[in-house]
């Protein structure tokens, strides 16, 4: 048996033809639906994307405890698993955050790895006479290529574009080259899962003229700038610029429709339907102006951002072809369904569940999703509704609990150590004690949002909170069982203001 994952970041699922969007051009991914299981009812878990890839390699929540960081020794790995079962797994990929220091030990637990480089002001070629000039207006207003936090990445950024001028040199192709070649080379071995993933349709949303051509408009703006990239924070542009800023992001995603078309034309032409499952998913949505903001992690978690598109071609299951299921699912089920689908046994500490009987019969193997960001609100949905609950105790810290102090692109500063103390050990640190650090960054905290709660039936685009004391406590309930069950630090309990039903004597 063999395994394809097709890994995107920041795809939209309602700007898929085959959920329903009819104005992008995305016939790939409906040829896709067409011969796979389509999930209706995806949801995000731990964000963003680092702590995504982490629970997708060990099937569970990892937010509780940590923000954006490196794999833990104490981590069941999927692909590890894979590799120590005798499956032989190779990683392909242009997502730069791997090779930062707050991912770098996600690639090593493949037996092999490829990357591609250029993605998003990633740290690849050196051209010191290169100028940045962040002086993008757009009637009178400075906007998109000037939000300073961006600063040194958009510089970088501009110097890997030259180097991307022609679409087989763009990280995307690249990554697909390399993905397709596996598979050339490999279709008639078996026991091998491959895993492509492109950072694509991450922001910057940087594609050639060809793909923009898909999105004909007329655009007021700046003609010399590509203002494809928008900052984290308020909408605070022009309805042209947003609506041209949306046409950026379609050309990038169509062009992931063409390249997953790549890898559909291969299972063909080899007859992989026969032998070899097929994912498609994604760690996250993104925001492109609704709700009046731009990208993740400064909002709360809308549904454009948290529930997001995913498919399954299983070949022990073909009558599935075509077939959607509502159930509710997640990424850390990703991990537990590889392993089942390869015969090996699913470790202890892993909450995710192997999906055969939500795609045999979309029998249900959750009641609920949790989800969020470290130390800011915590998010349930049962599908009907999502609440949103925020602290009620701000003058209870957040503390990171790893034994790899790093952030997204440093090491922790000795600083940070001042008060450090060992904690636990949890139920799944395989009786370690960790490092207690008082969390520094603030990524991801919303909780000056407060708690919201929305009715999703009758309020699809979360337009309008309300006010239902029954259901709120109920989600209240779903996030308080889920910390016990997920053995969540005790001080967070009272943060939160939820009492935890089961007192025991372990170290907070």
């Amino acid at each position: 048996m063999k395994a394809i994952m097709v890994m995107y970041d920041s795809l939209r699922r309602d700007l898929l033809e085959s959920y329903g969007c009819n104005w992008t051009i995305t016939p790939n991914f409906k040829r896709l639906a067409e011969k796979s299981v389509q999930f209706d009812n995806c949801y995000v878990g731990s964000m963003p994307c680092m702590p995504a890839r982490r629970e997708l390699h060990t099937g569970r929540i990892n937010f509780f405890h940590r923000s954006w960081g490196p794999m833990e020794p104490y981590d069941d790995s999927m692909p590890e698993q894979l590799k120590n079962g005798g499956i032989y797994t190779h990683l392909i990929s242009d997502h730069q955050h791997y090779w930062e220091d707050g991912g770098c030990t996600y690639h090593n637990r493949y037996s092999s790895w490829e990357i591609s480089r250029g993605q998003e002001g990633d740290l690849w070629k050196a051209d010191l006479s290169y100028k940045y000039e962040a002086n993008t207006v757009f009637k009178n207003k400075e906007v998109m290529l000037t939000y300073p936090p961006y600063k040194n990445m958009m510089m970088h950024d501009g110097i890997n574009r030259r180097c991307m001028d022609k679409e087989d040199k763009t990280s995307q192709a690249v990554t697909f080259k390399n993905g397709l070649e596996f598979i050339r080379t490999n279709h008639e071995e078996d026991n091998w899962f491959l895993q492509i993933e492109t950072f694509d349709p991450h922001e910057p949303f940087y594609s050639l003229k060809e793909d923009k051509a898909l999105y004909p408009h007329t655009f007021s703006g700046d003609a010399a700038s590509e203002s494809d990239w928008p900052p984290y924070a308020p909408v605070a542009e022009d309805e042209d610029t947003v609506s041209h800023v949306r046409f950026e992001y379609a050309a990038l995603l169509s062009k992931c429709d063409r390249y997953l078309g790549k890898v559909l034309d291969l299972m063909d032409r080899y007859n992989l339907w026969e032998d070899t499952m097929l994912i498609v998913n994604t760690d996250h949505g993104f925001l492109l102006g609704e709700h009046g903001w731009w990208g993740k992690t400064s909002m709360p978690i809308y549904q454009e951002i948290a529930h997001i598109p995913f498919y399954i071609y299983d070949p022990r299951r073909k009558e599935c072809a075509g077939i959607r299921r509502k159930a509710i699912v997640q990424t850390i089920d990703l991990a537990p369904t590889l392993l089942e689908f390869f015969g090996l046994k699913i470790p202890e500490d892993m909450e995710g569940k192997p999906l055969c009987s939500v795609m045999d019969s979309d029998e249900s193997v959750r009641e609920y999703a949790v989800f969020g960001y470290h130390g800011s609100q915590v998010n349930v949905t049962d599908g009907r509704y999502i609440y949103m609950h925020a602290a009620e105790n701000l003058d209870e810290p957040v503390f990171e609990y790893t034994l790899m102090p790093t952030h997204m692109r440093s090491m922790f500063q000795p600083a940070e150590f001042k008060d450090m103390e060992l904690a636990g050990p949890f139920s799944f640190t395989k009786n370690c004690k960790v490092m207690k650090i008082r969390k520094k960054d603030n990524m991801g905290d919303t909780t000056s949002f407060g708690s919201l709660l929305f009715d999703l039936k009758e309020d699809p685009d979360q337009i309008q909170t309300i006010s239902d004391e029954a259901v709120r406590n109920k989600m209240k309930g779903y996030i308080r069982e889920y910390m016990e069950k997920n053995d969540a630090p005790n001080e967070l309990y009272t943060r939160l203001g939820l009492k935890k039903e089961k007192e025991n004597d372990k170290p907070s």
